[in-house]
């Protein structure tokens, strides 16, 4: 039986009774290998952009199994490669220190997808732990140790900046008082470094806070009338505008009983219109016979003041409503319900809903129901029916409810007619 291979180291293994003669040889041979593995040392080439291949070749003195591989001076500048053989279990020790950018390089097994150090420059890091497991070849970083780095280990500044991570250094890490103005940078703290409300009075000298020290806020200094101002968390003016005075007094535009209809033309320089609108009243029902058939009253028209935004210019239709008619009498049963209001309304500032007309006579001796009061959805504000301006609510003259008819057939009276009273603010 002829001598086989280590799968790791490559030694020969010899079998009984072979080799006669030149056993020592082969065993100084295989010491020599062992050798190498352990403490070997060797100085590498590589070519950038390109793969460098170690091999371990059988019972002989190879480059891949050193324990300490040196690579030359080099920078690279693209993808470079440094193989060693599939299958083989061993540790390493890698120099990596006379190459520049070495974040371009990729130590690993042949069919491996192995490891590259992350920092480019010259300050790449430069010597490296690692095993392969015959598959693969894993760095050992210090962070994947157990074990602690005491104060005593760490070499006077040892720590510089470029080893310190963006945020590592929180303030919690920062022992009160350490940092000094004679650490401070000049300019170093900025606005965006301060926290507001941290400077308070009494961290500022007498006098420390003048123009020169207050930052510009884009406001052109001037006189301003009515002002619209800007200001921000920290009280500063940031925009300031000058602005046009309070709306002027209102200006009658149109005065209109009902029935009738037309428009006005808000003044240029008004933006704010108001009404007093009154909505028809309800006609009363016709009565019917017996003493108690008596027809319902109609329903008031509602008196309301509405008030809202206009274009200076635009032209406002509007509408006072007509009043309604009251019902028939006639025997029971034959009486007529009175007729509704029309509504009142300005086109964009708000409309008063009519009154109902009322009911007429049931029947024999039986009295008809009230018609429904007028609403004013959105109104500014609503009025009982005797306000003391413009008109009181009655059945002649805005939006008054028309009374039923009394009993014996006769007719309900008619309601009161619409009203509107409209404004702009145009005066001075």
């Amino acid at each position: 039986m002829t001598s086989s291979y280590s799968t790791d180291l490559k030694l020969e293994l010899m079998v009984t009774g072979e080799n006669a003669g030149t056993w020592g040889d082969k065993t100084n041979t295989n010491l020599n290998l062992i050798q190498q593995a352990i403490a070997g040392y060797e100085a590498v080439t590589i070519t950038d952009s390109a793969t460098t291949t170690l091999v371990m070749s059988d019972a002989a003195l190879s480059n891949a199994r050193n324990m300490i591989i040196k690579f030359a001076t080099i920078t690279l500048t693209g993808a470079t490669t440094v193989t060693i053989p599939d299958g083989i279990e061993k540790f390493y020790i890698f120099d990596c220190s006379a190459i520049t950018d070495a974040q371009n390089l990729t130590i690993k097994t042949v069919s491996g997808t192995g490891f590259s150090p992350t920092t480019a420059g010259a300050a790449s890091p430069k010597i490296f732990a690692a095993y392969s497991d015959g598959t693969n070849i894993t760095e050992i970083s210090l962070n994947t140790l157990g074990g602690t780095i005491a104060t005593a280990q760490i070499e006077a500044a040892a720590i510089t900046t470029a080893l310190i991570s963006d945020n590592a250094v929180t303030t919690a890490k920062i022992s009160n008082a350490n940092v000094t103005e004679a650490k401070l940078a000049t300019d170093s703290v900025t606005a965006d470094k301060i926290a507001q409300s941290t400077i308070t009075q009494t961290k500022l000298a007498s006098n420390s806070v003048g123009p020169d020290q207050l930052i510009s806020t884009g406001v052109t200094a001037a006189e301003y009338t009515s002002a619209t101002i800007t200001v921000d968390a920290d009280g500063r003016i940031t925009a300031a505008s000058s602005g046009s005075g309070g709306g002027g007094a209102f200006q009658p535009k149109v005065l209109k009983k009902g029935p009738g209809s037309g428009s006005f033309t808000v003044n240029p320089a008004a933006n704010i219109v108001g009404a007093y609108i009154v909505s028809g009243g309800g006609g009363g029902g016709g009565g019917g016979t017996g003493g108690n058939a008596r027809g319902g009253d109609g329903g008031a028209g509602v008196y309301a003041y509405f008030v809202g935004p206009a274009t200076g210019g635009a032209t406002l239709p509007y509408v006072a409503g007509t009043r309604g008619n009251g019902g028939n009498g006639g025997p029971a049963f034959g009486s007529n319900s009175g007729n509704p209001g029309n509504p009142s309304s300005v086109t964009n500032i708000g409309t008063a809903n009519a009154g109902n007309g009322g009911n007429s006579a049931g029947g024999y001796a039986q009295g008809g129901n009230p018609g429904s009061s007028g609403s004013a959805p959105g109104a500014f504000a609503t009025f009982g029916p005797n306000p003391g301006f413009l008109v009181n609510i009655d059945t002649d003259f805005g939006g008054g409810r028309g009374n039923g008819g009394p009993s014996v057939g006769n007719p309900g009276n008619p309601g009161g007619g619409g009203f509107v009273a409209a404004y702009d603010n145009s005066g001075s």
